[in-house]
């Protein structure tokens, strides 16, 4: 459609990406069609778990365009050799060593807890040259999290490199409960955004004598937004809300089949050519399940998320990322464990005023008062994008609403369209304008009252729609809602 005339009264723009480059209107090839909406650190630590009726939240699909919305040009990423990742060392640092059952530090890496005497090992059981299953040849540790050894390892049936994740601790049994939910139902998390599970599998520790279970996952090639955090400081506001703008969908997907991810954070968030993928997915548990353990890692936790997950503290994590990606959040896992600290003290909060608004919502002390699904957060996040691009460019990115159409009235009438961005119309005199300047609403497919408000989009003065509102709400006080004494004419 570029370089097309704009279709809207009295203007002389040409559309670009589907809008016009002078009003900013979205392009209709209809104008009179009735026009309808249609629809897409700190190691991870064990939670004291409660029963928490959860629900699952209905999650809108918004269609998105692209990382960042084909607005942001992400830089490139260097070409990375997998087995470049394996670690000389592979040992678990002690200040991040506690008991699987007490969550008591410990300080071997192996032995018997000091609190409660249940054993305990951090050691990794897998070395290289290691053939498990007789098919996945292993190369050695690449990463440990807090569930769990992560190993690199190469596929000899298929020739692919993969990933099998073993437990941290292997003489927890919540960790392995963990490990064998993880095997049972992310079998079936089908995302273009989250890391494949391919297989469980089993091999004998040669320090216990026992089989230990293995989770075999895809191996994703790219860097995680830890290690680019790490390496350029706080990122660039629009890249990073690219970044996390792309991985909502994910989310949402998740949430949808009753899933939460738990454990958001830079470490878990994967960077691979133009995408973004979910790894690590250990901590992910049911929302109906309330006797399973709940991971989270200080600082990027809701502070109800040790009573029973929800989507509202799923996606805290969410905001909490990006607080990170963006800024350095002083005492981030202390005194700013749950709440952000104001724009007098991180002067990009300031700056950006709009991404601080959508970041004090996300992280929101009470879970009502923050975003309800992974959609909603993704269309507010997107809006802050195209502010932050347009700031930073000169250049308007105009955005269809998802609830009203366009303004029908522009200005005075004489005033030449090619004016408008010159013009001054502060005093302009609209006394005259009503109803009928103002945006027309987009049906919701999804509402149950769709099919008698359609007619109200097409009836352009407002007393008759007045009339046929109250017919409607008197003569079908059921399908809208309402009691039958609860509207009258």
């Amino acid at each position: 459609m570029n370089g097309d005339r704009c279709q809207q009264p009295q203007c002389t723009g040409t559309l670009e990406d589907d809008y016009c480059n002078l009003c900013g209107m979205a392009h209709q090839p209809n104008l009179s069609a009735v026009q309808t909406h249609t629809s897409q650190t700190h190691a991870s630590r064990r939670l004291n778990s409660q029963t928490l009726n959860s629900q699952t939240l209905n999650s809108h699909r918004t269609a998105r365009s692209g990382l960042g919305l084909g607005l942001v040009s992400l830089p490139p990423l260097p070409a990375t050799d997998p087995e470049a990742l394996l670690l000389q060392d592979p040992s678990v640092p002690a200040n991040k060593r506690f008991c699987g059952s007490c969550d008591h530090p410990v300080r071997r890496d192996q032995g018997f807890c000091g609190r409660c005497g249940r054993p305990y090992s951090f050691v990794a059981s897998l070395k290289a040259g290691d053939m498990v299953a007789q098919q996945y040849d292993v190369k050695g540790a690449i990463a440990y999290g807090g569930l769990g050894w992560i190993y690199l390892g190469f596929d000899r049936v298929l020739s692919r490199y993969v990933v099998l994740k073993g437990l941290l601790n292997t003489a927890d049994d919540s960790s392995a409960a963990v490990a064998l939910a993880e095997r049972q139902f992310l079998a079936a998390v089908k995302h273009p955004n989250i890391v494949g599970v391919y297989n469980f599998v089993t091999h004998e520790n040669p320090l216990t004598g026992q089989s230990e279970g293995f989770i075999v996952m895809e191996y994703v090639a790219g860097q995680t937004l830890r290690q680019l955090r790490r390496e350029r400081g706080p990122l660039p506001v629009a890249e990073a809300i690219a970044y996390i703008h792309g991985i909502l969908g994910a989310f949402g997907y998740l949430h949808d089949q009753g899933l939460v991810y738990c454990d958001f954070k830079p470490d878990n968030l994967m960077l691979e050519g133009q995408s973004v993928r979910l790894i690590d997915m250990g901590a992910v548990r049911r929302l109906d399940d309330p006797l399973g353990d709940i991971y989270g890692t200080v600082g990027y936790s809701a502070p109800e998320a040790g009573a029973g997950p929800t989507v509202a503290s799923d996606l805290f994590t969410v905001g909490r990322t990006l607080a990170v990606l963006v800024a350095t959040v002083p005492e981030f896992s202390e005194t700013h464990r749950y709440q952000l600290p104001g724009p007098d003290q991180v002067p990009l909060f300031a700056q950006w005023e709009s991404l601080y608004r959508w970041l004090c919502k996300a992280t929101a002390p009470q879970p009502e008062n923050r975003f309800q699904s992974a959609d909603e957060m993704a269309e507010q996040l997107a809006g802050v994008l195209r502010e932050v691009v347009a700031l930073e460019t000169g250049r308007s990115i105009p955005s269809q609403s998802r609830y009203f159409g366009g303004d029908t009235f522009l200005a005075p009438v004489d005033l030449s369209p090619a004016d408008l961005s010159s013009a001054d119309l502060s005093s302009a005199d609209l006394s005259s304008a009503d109803l009928g300047h103002l945006p027309p609403l987009l049906a919701d497919p999804e509402d149950p009252a769709y099919g008698l408000m359609l007619p109200l989009l097409t009836l352009a003065i407002p007393r008759p729609n007045s009339r046929y509102c109250s017919r409607c709400c008197s003569n079908f006080p059921r399908r809208l809602g309402l009691s039958s004494n609860a509207f009258k004419p």
